[in-house]
């Protein structure tokens, strides 16, 4: 009996160093996470300016709208179009340079590795305030194709619609494929070695070992890659607002753009519906990480 009592008490003991370490990080994350959603859920049934905001007749208003706004739905096809083309591109070539930098024979490995990584580094107003410059009317960019012949003047390139989207999307792809690389170099480390001299002895091709070895060996980091890549797109805002303003004509605007203008960038406040917008992307969000989730999953 008293070798049992000795084993609850050092049990309750343990469970309550557990609860005694948990207990901070959890009224921290309900205080800073979970009531603030709560509250914007509320707020987003809510119309009106924030110092006079009342309940919304119906209490969907702000939740239909949104699909009866042609502002809001040219965002949502501009984001989803930037992540169609964007994410599969830099996923593929992130995959494709940590294979080549894994390399055993491969020298000076860490100083490329760093050199594709060094985009990470840079700031987003900054890189994005960079490729604005290069692709202006007066920029680098324009000085090249002039001189080469390519072009016979000055292209506006940041005030055409559809190569204003083709740089943001040329700017994600630059800006993110190196992050994307550490995680599949990490997984690729991961293999041994011995499996890729296995499959050389017995005649397998490079293609084939790269297809039939690494990617599926590699499939939990590409579905924890796409769900971060999925994620990170539909909340674009940095490019949006820093290199186009949205332009032109509003033709490169992303939702988290357009929620921003809905809340300060556009002199009257309405915070409840751009609160009803967030939850919008919150739920695409979630919808798409599942599907990646359930697709990825390897498991009988």
């Amino acid at each position: 009996m008293n070798r049992k009592k000795k084993e609850m008490n050092i049990t309750a003991k343990q469970q309550a160093a557990g609860w005694a370490f948990l207990t901070p990080a959890t009224l921290l994350l309900v205080i800073m996470s979970f009531y603030p959603i709560i509250q914007a859920f509320i707020m987003a049934l809510k119309t009106g300016s924030s110092a006079n905001m009342q309940w919304c007749e119906p209490i969907t208003y702000n939740f239909t709208r949104m699909f009866s706004d042609k502002l809001f739905m040219r965002s949502v096809v501009n984001t989803f179009l930037y992540l169609l083309i964007e994410v599969p591109i830099m996923l593929v070539l992130a995959i494709l340079l940590a294979q080549l930098l894994n390399n055993k024979d491969l020298k000076f490995k860490g100083f490329f590795r760093t050199c594709v990584f060094l985009p990470c580094a840079t700031s987003l107003v900054s890189y994005a305030l960079i490729f604005k410059s290069l692709f202006a009317t007066e920029g680098l960019i324009n000085s090249i194709l002039v001189k080469v012949g390519i072009l016979s003047e000055n292209f506006n390139f940041l005030g055409t619609t559809y190569t204003a989207k083709a740089i943001i999307i040329i700017a994600l792809i630059w800006r993110w494929t190196g992050y994307n690389m550490v995680f599949f170099l990490a997984g690729l480390q991961n293999i041994e070695y011995s499996v890729y001299e296995a499959a050389k002895i017995d005649g397998a091709s490079g293609w084939k070992t790269f297809w039939h070895i690494t990617v599926p060996l590699l499939k939990p980091t590409i579905v924890m890659t796409m769900i971060m890549s999925i994620n990170g797109t539909l909340q674009l805002f940095d490019e949006s607002v820093n290199l186009t303003k949205g332009g032109p004509a509003n033709s490169t605007i992303t939702m988290s753009h357009y929620i921003y203008n809905s809340s300060f960038g556009e002199g009257t406040t309405n915070f409840g519906y751009a609160a009803a917008m967030s939850f919008f992307i919150f739920i695409l969000v979630a919808v798409l990480a599942f599907i990646n989730m359930k697709v990825g999953d390897t498991r009988d």
